[in-house]
């Protein structure tokens, strides 16, 4: 076993995460994102001695790692290398009717984007890879290399959020082939003319193509959705994001299920049916504290919402 020392998973807003969920013993929860175990670990000991969690992860690598970081709460974890997206599936297989809290901690985690080989960081070079599962279809090179010009452009729009899209597309169109990350971050770099603002130039165009290729706003909503759809009355849902994208899905579904209509509001009644089924408990999202982004700069960018199940 590896000393604790060594897991290379800080977990952000860790004790934020812990007050929130508040775990108790034979409670029933769900970690998401498992990445190398470290909010898994801490519910897991704030809910003993008979609590239970799920792990997800689609990383093989984090699932090893947390596999041998949780080791000593085997009888008490069930970690299974599968997306969140599957949740109802193995709820059913593990006889449980509902959880008593969820985490998603979303996007990609530090020792995803510290491995070279991942393709995650235009800082290394490396493939352009960019997959948080491995045995995934689609790759960064294939959508660098091969959707349409329109297709980058579209993405780089509506995932990065990158003002130089059209300009930034056309020139990867015209240097193709490109088969590492440094080589699509210096066609960026050559659209801004190698010029840097508070981000490196290229942050945007790795964020839209790792977005596409692992489909994740899409897979956010609708593992948040299950997730919240399967929480007992006054159980509680706490999702981190990294970038305003995540956020925005978050923010947008917690807003939607905390009203009982959801009709236009031009509209004189109501015809919708909806009915409220989450009470929001952070009307700001929550932010790292000082201390904590001095020694997990990561944090800085982290953003905690939180919400309960109406009973």
């Amino acid at each position: 076993m590896q000393p604790a020392l060594l897991y290379p998973h800080v977990p952000v807003l860790n004790r934020e995460v812990l007050a929130y969920l508040n775990p108790k013993n034979k409670g029933r929860y769900l970690d998401a994102t498992l990445g190398a175990g470290g909010h898994a670990e801490a519910i897991l000991k704030a809910c003993q001695p008979d609590g239970e969690l799920i792990g997800f992860d689609l990383d093989e690598e984090a699932l090893s790692i947390a596999e041998d970081r949780l080791h000593s709460f085997s009888n008490r974890i069930h970690m299974f290398h599968r997306s969140y997206a599957q949740l109802e599936q193995t709820l059913l297989e593990l006889g449980w009717d509902a959880l008593d809290g969820a985490l998603f901690d979303l996007g990609v985690s530090s020792m995803q984007v510290d491995k070279a080989n991942r393709g995650f960081s235009f800082l290394k070079e490396g493939p352009l890879d960019m997959r948080f599962d491995a045995s995934s279809p689609l790759t960064a090179q294939e959508v660098v290399n091969q959707w349409s010009q329109a297709e980058l452009v579209s993405i780089l729009h509506d995932y990065g959020e990158e003002p130089k899209a059209y300009a930034i597309a056309r020139a990867i169109c015209a240097t193709r082939p490109l088969e590492t990350t440094t080589q699509l971050a210096a066609v960026v770099m050559q659209v801004y003319h190698g010029r840097r603002g508070k981000i490196h130039p290229a942050t945007r165009t790795f964020q839209a193509v790792r977005i596409a290729v692992n489909n994740e706003l899409q897979t956010a909503e609708s593992g948040i959705r299950a997730a919240a759809s399967h929480l007992k009355d006054e159980g509680r849902i706490a999702v981190i994001s990294f970038h305003s994208l995540e956020d925005r899905v978050v923010k947008e579904f917690f807003r939607q299920e905390s009203k009982d209509c959801i009709c236009p509001p031009e509209q004189p009644t109501c015809t919708c049916g909806h009915k409220a089924t989450l009470k929001i408990l952070t009307k700001k999202p929550v932010l790292a504290s000082e201390d904590e982004i001095k020694i997990n700069p990561r944090s800085r960018s982290a953003k905690l919402r939180v919400a309960q199940k109406i009973g």
